[in-house]
């Protein structure tokens, strides 16, 4: 019997590479289906044939590679995504298509990976892979221009129509982006197909996209290059390899548990006798993700407006929404505190900062909004559901994008209170945009040190660096430069559009929060396209692009002499 084994693993390990010729040249058909699909909608049913009998050949493929392996714990590893992918392909029939898009994005990480690894000796130096600033804006860049490629497929939408490249290009934008502005019904509008693009956007805008591809490659067995490493080294903010190995995972395993979590419960609220199952635990799933990732997308026409009474519901979303917001690095110190039986006095400078701001945030936000929206939006509300509206909008507002109020109807006191809460905006490392929680605390530790006679900044008895101040400064400098200059435009473009509801959209857009005052469907061409560059700048950080601009330059060698000039 091992003698019958030993002969049919050398036969599938000498003959491997015909199944991986074919899975090449399946990848490479794919591709072209996509393209001529667009082009010519009426070969759906060649597609779907055709995907069929790759689902067949892949099967195959796998066979050989565990049968073959000589490394079995790294094919394992990526043998379980295939099959997994193959599972999903075979028993849905919905997710044919993405099952043609993993096999086309699998062999894309391969062929990368192999040239990638071919050129590491050939090249010593190179600017792309010192330039981690430019390695996001691109990544962000191609992301974004894939999604909209896919929502503007026939099959991306419920009526098999094309979407509009402008409106299909805002949509992968505010996905990827984390945003949630949509221009049309993302529930009614869209296929399952085009659902799960979106879906498929926010997690990976959410998480990183470099975070996402290099977890994704990893599961497929593949090894990084040294100068990736060091990329990845750049981008995710480590000293060092195995530091930087273990953050990876451990944003993978703290999103995969808390989206999962937050389904779990999310499925037990909005379970009813009148939908299947499986609709609801895709309901469940997609709005978990949403919140986790702070996006805003929802698959209800009224985000959660009639759900405002749902206690469990609201509190479920305010704690995917808080738990993403507050960044992975938080959540990692406060999970090594927690094993460590909890010593508050180990808690990272950052960290304390973080938790103090945000939870500041959220309750005075609360406060305000309970004042300001007592009489008006939440009038007819019972108190209890007065206090979850308040609490609700408060945490929604600073990028995530749900709502259990119309925005159009808000006070101008609560209008106002939004702008500041979009405008401060979550956590640095976490899914969520605007200014930041701790840029907002260094402004006000400053304003207090200068109050108090201090020439330093200090909190729990740290003090703030100088170079934390000059980002501060430069962060605030250039959001406000972009907000002043693309609203200009907008006013420019948006003529028939009030002052308040386009000024309420451009800091929804930059914050990435997604809130809106009704206009977003209603913007011309030109607005959607200004939206989308707020959109743009905003999740990539302003500060990203600067780095991205100074990357190279010298740093000077000396130093001039200090003067004092006249403030205020």
């Amino acid at each position: 019997m091992l003698k019958i084994w030993h002969a049919v693993k050398q036969f599938c390990r000498r003959y491997r590479f015909v199944f991986r010729f074919i899975i090449n040249a399946t990848a490479l058909v794919n591709s072209l289906f996509l393209i001529v699909s667009y082009l010519y909608p009426d070969i759906h049913d060649i597609k779907t044939y055709y995907l069929q009998a790759s689902l067949g050949v892949f099967a195959l493929h796998i066979l050989f590679e565990i049968t073959g392996a000589e490394n079995s714990a790294k094919n394992l590893r990526a043998a379980l995504l295939d099959t997994f992918a193959l599972l999903v392909g075979f028993f849905f029939k919905e997710t044919l298509e993405f099952f043609q898009l993993f096999i086309i994005g699998r062999q894309l990480f391969f062929f990368f990976g192999s040239k990638a690894k071919s050129k590491e000796k050939k090249i010593s130096h190179s600017w792309f892979y010192d330039s981690p600033s430019v390695i996001v804006l691109l990544s962000f860049l191609g992301t974004i221009a894939a999604g909209t490629f896919l929502l503007m497929l026939p099959e991306a939408t419920t009526e098999g129509v094309r979407f509009p490249f402008a409106d299909a290009l805002f949509t992968s934008t505010s996905a990827t982006c984390v945003t949630g502005l949509a221009v049309v019904d993302t529930g009614t509008y869209f296929s399952r197909f085009g659902q799960i693009v979106i879906l498929l956007l926010i997690q990976t805008g959410g998480l990183g996209i470099m975070t996402v591809s290099t977890a994704f490659a990893m599961l497929l067995g593949q090894n990084m290059t040294m100068k990736s490493q060091s990329l990845m080294q750049n981008v995710v903010g480590e000293s060092s390899l195995p530091n930087m190995f273990d953050l990876i995972k451990n944003i993978v395993y703290v999103t995969l548990f808390f989206e999962g979590l937050g389904a779990a419960f999310l499925y037990l609220t909005f379970r009813t006798v009148e939908h299947p199952p499986s609709d609801i635990i895709y309901h469940s799933v997609f709005h978990s993700v949403s919140a986790f990732c702070n996006a805003g997308f929802s698959l209800n026409s009224d985000s959660f407006s009639s759900m405002y009474s749902n206690i469990p519901l609201n509190y479920t979303i305010m704690m995917l929404i808080i738990t993403g917001g507050i960044g992975f690095s938080v959540m990692t110190d406060i999970r090594k505190n927690i094993l460590q039986k909890f010593q508050p006095q180990r808690f990272s400078l950052h960290t304390k900062l973080v938790l103090v701001t945000t939870t500041l945030l959220i309750f005075f936000g609360a406060g305000f909004y309970f004042v300001a929206e007592y009489s008006g939006t939440m009038s007819g509300f019972a108190f209890t559901d007065r206090i979850t509206a308040s609490m609700f909008q408060s945490v929604s507002t600073r990028t995530a994008g749900f709502n259990t109020i119309d925005n159009g109807q808000l006070s101008q006191a609560s209008v106002l209170l939004t702008l500041f809460l979009m405008f401060a905006g979550a956590s640095p490392g976490s899914t969520g945009g605007g200014i930041k929680t701790t840029t907002l605390a260094i402004i006000c530790l400053s304003v207090w040190a200068i109050l108090q006679g201090d020439d330093d900044v200090t909190v729990f008895r740290r003090k703030i660096s100088d170079r934390s101040l000059k980002k501060v400064l430069s962060l605030i400098a250039v959001s406000a430069v972009v907000l002043f200059f693309l609203i200009f435009i907008l006013f420019l473009t948006e003529k028939s559009l009030s002052f308040e509801t386009v000024v309420f959209e451009a800091v929804s857009a930059f914050a990435t929060v997604g809130l809106s005052m009704g206009i977003t469907s209603k913007l011309s061409v030109a607005g959607k396209i200004i939206i989308t560059v707020l959109m743009y700048l905003g999740r990539v950080g302003p500060l990203t692009l600067i780095f991205a601009l100074s990357e190279k330059k010298l740093k000077k060698s000396f130093a001039y002499t200090e003067e004092n000039i006249s403030i205020g």
